[in-house]
């Protein structure tokens, strides 16, 4: 207890994000702040030299003390790099200088599935739900060939723009091969231990808790007790089978292609 409170003093002392109107590597002037993780600290920035609007992310400063932190880091801005052949934020920037380290990306403008769900009241059946995760399927697939996996597979962070999806937030990704992560804590929550898992199952993981908001939100409470997933749902029993498996509760997959072979035959 005494150590969390001092890692949040810690925090209030030396994380205080930028305050709008501040120039920052005498090109990118703050906006506003998009969100304050873990590891960092987003801003919308207008870049002066393009007149557009980015996304930057700041490293905390308690982070950058340690070499987990700056690890990490850099491992986000080697990632985007890596995958910009693919559906995510266009790496524009890194850099340090004395206000920190820095890494300038594309913001993507569009609808999350957190917005679409919880603002729009958005719903999704099993046909649509279905289609959605054979697309995001195919492109954590690709992450995967590229031995990527991105540990953070969730409604905030893949963006529906243009009747296409858009991966973002890649400070939690890493590579199969990474042996330097920081450990999770054995009290987390077990789903968490498995959504950071350093495996390709991590990633299936997420997008079958990814596949039950998009079904969860069209449902309609029939009875006061609360029951299972698989009770309250109405789906097929194929597709109940599946998310069985993507949430290990079965014998799990253990690639993307295999979780989209089986929705096809749905």
């Amino acid at each position: 207890m005494i150590a969390e409170l001092w890692k949040g003093m810690q925090r209030t002392l030396w994380d205080r994000p930028l305050k709008a109107g501040n120039l920052v590597h005498e090109r990118y002037l703050v906006q506003e702040v998009l969100g304050m993780g873990s590891y960092g600290i987003t801003y919308l920035a207008l870049d002066r030299h393009t007149d557009e609007i980015i996304v930057l992310k700041q490293l905390r400063n308690t982070k950058a003390k340690t070499t987990a932190g700056l690890l990490s880091f850099q491992r986000e801005s080697q990632i985007l790099g890596a995958l910009q052949k693919h559906p995510v934020p266009k790496l524009l920037n890194t850099f340090q200088n004395e206000q920190g380290h820095f890494i300038a990306m594309e913001w993507i403008k569009g609808d999350t599935f957190e917005d679409l769900i919880f603002r729009d009241n958005q719903t999704y059946n099993e046909k649509e739900s279905i289609a959605i995760l054979l697309e995001l399927l195919s492109i954590t697939d690709r992450f995967h060939k590229n031995g990527i996996i991105h540990r953070d597979l969730r409604i905030p962070n893949i963006i529906y723009r243009d009747k296409k999806l858009i991966v973002i937030d890649f400070g939690l990704a890493c590579y199969l091969t990474d042996t330097n992560l920081e450990i999770e804590d054995p009290h987390d929550h077990p789903e968490k231990i498995r959504m950071r898992a350093v495996q390709v199952e991590s990633d299936l993981f997420a997008l079958g808790h990814f596949a039950l908001f998009l079904l969860y939100s069209s449902y309609v409470p029939q009875a006061k007790k609360e029951l299972s997933w698989e009770e309250e749902l109405d789906i097929s029993l194929s597709f109940k089978n599946v998310l069985r498996k993507m949430l290990q509760l079965d014998e799990p997959f253990h690639s993307a292609s295999d979780v989209q072979k089986a929705l096809r035959t749905i």
